[in-house]
């Protein structure tokens, strides 16, 4: 059996899935200023239905990496770039303690200039006079030579917890998308190991002995083992679960929106033909571009507890969450409250709800019902104006789904797939804004948990290989190795696969994974009128996906 939780800013929804579908599910309150604690209650909460024992992998989903790096409370991180000629490493500084140390590599990895030992050693005394434990090295075409971020490693051994190496990151060639990158990585990686290390105790007093796997921001998973080292990839794994909990439970074949209302924000996302779109160079984080590859969405501050104000006789709806809604036990009048004011869904204390909305309007001097309808509206035209927004963003440059790249695509959403807890009061009215299909799938209250539950391991390498000087690496597995002269593209092709298949083999075993090449390139290198080699490069992927084994289970008509 498959255990999924999702940490949602409302609600940690949980659920336990074997072949025939959903075993058991369920909802509990999260705890933001303990998310494991909402990780505990939930694993308590599905023990009552099935054995410890009857759980072979858990599949987690959890915002404390993009809660950190969103409300600032991250760790003080010493950067340490170097870059050489052409690029002013002082262009991309963030956080307080960045240092530029001397030292450069040609584009192939040859080193031009040497690192500079004394600006370094500078470097490190200024950090650890800062109290600074958590560092990260950067530099300029490390990917095809690691030797200068492997040098301030070892000079940091004695003075550093940890150090995220830029290298390790992807072989995607990006100076600045790697130092943003690597500072967030090391920024979160103790936050992060404290809360990876709760999960593991937890399910060691539990009594379960299931492979764990933490949900990427990409819509796949990786073992908690390899999360430890790169928690940066775990932002806003949130939003992916939704994307997989559709693929999930819909059989999806046009352009469409899905939507996961929760109680906090609404999660836009758009597929082409029933494919998710992704953010083929990385998503941005506080305005910085990452290397960190994503699912394509979008959020806003709309959900069913958005708090109602009035101004001026206007009904605002959100961003601001202060508490569940009326129906559910909390104080001010929300969203929840407005639609239990219809006829069309009810929820929890329905007469608790007309009470709190009939309180704020005769303060407001309006009707109730008219103010739970502005309210609805409200809700419904900011939705709407997102979507078209991300739409139309979408349709003005090419379009990258999880497969493939379709160029002068245009998307035209012909249908509306919503999740979350409150989907099913929003149906009517998201039905007439868009004037297309709405579709609720049964389950659709713990979607996310089912799409973190089903998302299969997922990872992206790079292959680089320099006939000229026999050499062979693979930057984010660690590998290097010398190859002939006469090594040919399709020889790196295989390589690739071969590596990337037997590296998911030892940190997912048991899992099949089948790895594709997504771009392959080889160029000659010319001296004089003579060739001398081949720069060759191949970027190979196992792709986003639902392990189709439990997928039929849950999968329906819809």
């Amino acid at each position: 059996m498959l255990l999924g939780i999702d940490v949602g800013g409302t609600h940690t929804d949980v659920v336990v899935v074997d072949g025939k579908g959903v075993r058991a599910a369920a909802k509990v309150v999260t705890n933001h200023e303990n998310l494991f604690e909402s990780v505990n209650e939930g694993i308590a909460v599905m023990l009552r239905e099935v054995r410890p024992t009857e759980i072979g992998r858990i599949n987690l989903s959890t915002t404390l990496s993009t809660n950190a790096i969103v409300e600032g409370t991250t760790e003080k991180v010493g950067m340490i770039v170097s870059a050489g000629p052409g690029i002013e490493p002082g262009h991309y500084k963030i956080g307080d303690h960045y240092h530029r140390v001397e030292g450069a590599l040609d584009h192939r990895g040859t080193e031009i200039l040497p690192l500079d030992a004394r600006q370094l050693e500078k470097a490190i005394g200024a950090c650890k006079k800062a109290g600074i434990t958590s560092y990260a090295a950067v530099s300029k075409f490390s990917p095809r030579n690691p030797a200068h971020e492997n040098a301030v490693r070892d000079a940091l051994a004695a003075a550093s917890d940890f150090v995220t190496l830029g290298h390790t990151l992807s072989g995607h060639l990006n100076f600045p998308r790697r130092v943003a990158t690597a500072y967030y990585n090391s920024a979160v990686w103790r936050l992060y190991n404290r809360f990876a290390d709760a999960v593991e105790k937890s399910l060691v007093e539990y009594g379960i002995r299931a492979s764990v796997n933490i949900l990427k921001a990409d819509g796949g998973t990786m073992p908690l083992a390899v999360s430890r080292t790169l928690p940066v990839e775990t932002i806003l794994s949130g939003p992916a679960a939704s994307v997989m909990g559709i693929l999930a439970l819909c059989d999806i074949a046009t352009d469409s929106v899905v939507l996961d209302i929760g109680g906090t924000t609404t999660d836009i996302a758009v597929f082409a033909s029933g494919a998710p779109l992704i953010e083929p160079d990385g998503i941005s984080l506080n305005g910085r571009p990452t290397l960190v590859r994503a699912l394509r969405t979008r959020s806003i501050g709309i959900g069913g507890d958005s708090l109602l104000r009035v101004n001026g006789g206007a009904v605002d709806v959100g961003p601001e969450r202060l508490g569940p809604a009326v129906a559910d036990g909390g104080v001010l009048a929300t969203l929840i409250d407005a639609f239990n004011c219809g006829k069309s869904v009810t929820h929890g204390n329905v007469e608790a709800s007309k009470k709190a909305i009939a309180e704020l309007a005769k303060k407001s001097g309006m009707q109730a019902d008219a103010l739970a309808g502005a309210a609805v509206a409200r809700a419904i035209s900011a939705i709407k104006s997102a979507v078209d927004a991300l739409v139309d963003e979408i349709n003005e440059r090419p379009v990258y789904t999880i497969h493939e790249m379709l160029e002068g695509r245009r998307i035209t959403p012909a249908r509306v797939y919503a999740v979350g807890g409150p989907a099913e009061a929003f149906r009517q009215g998201l039905a007439a804004a868009f004037s297309l299909e709405v579709t609720v799938p049964r389950d659709y209250s713990v979607a996310n948990a089912i799409g973190a539950a089903l998302a299969r391991t997922t990872m992206s390498i790079e292959l680089m290989a320099d006939t000229e000087k026999g050499v062979l690496i693979i930057p984010e597995i660690s590998v290097s190795r010398d190859i002939p002269g006469s090594y040919s593209l399709e020889e790196a092709g295989e390589d690739a696969r071969r590596y990337l298949v037997g590296h998911l083999g030892k940190t997912a075993p048991g899992e099949r994974v089948q790895a594709e090449v997504v771009d392959a390139a080889s160029f000659n290198m010319v001296k004089g009128y003579f060739t001398t080699g081949k720069n060759i490069r191949v970027r190979c992927q196992v792709k986003p996906g639902i392990l189709e084994e439990y997928g039929k289970g849950v999968r329906q008509s819809c």
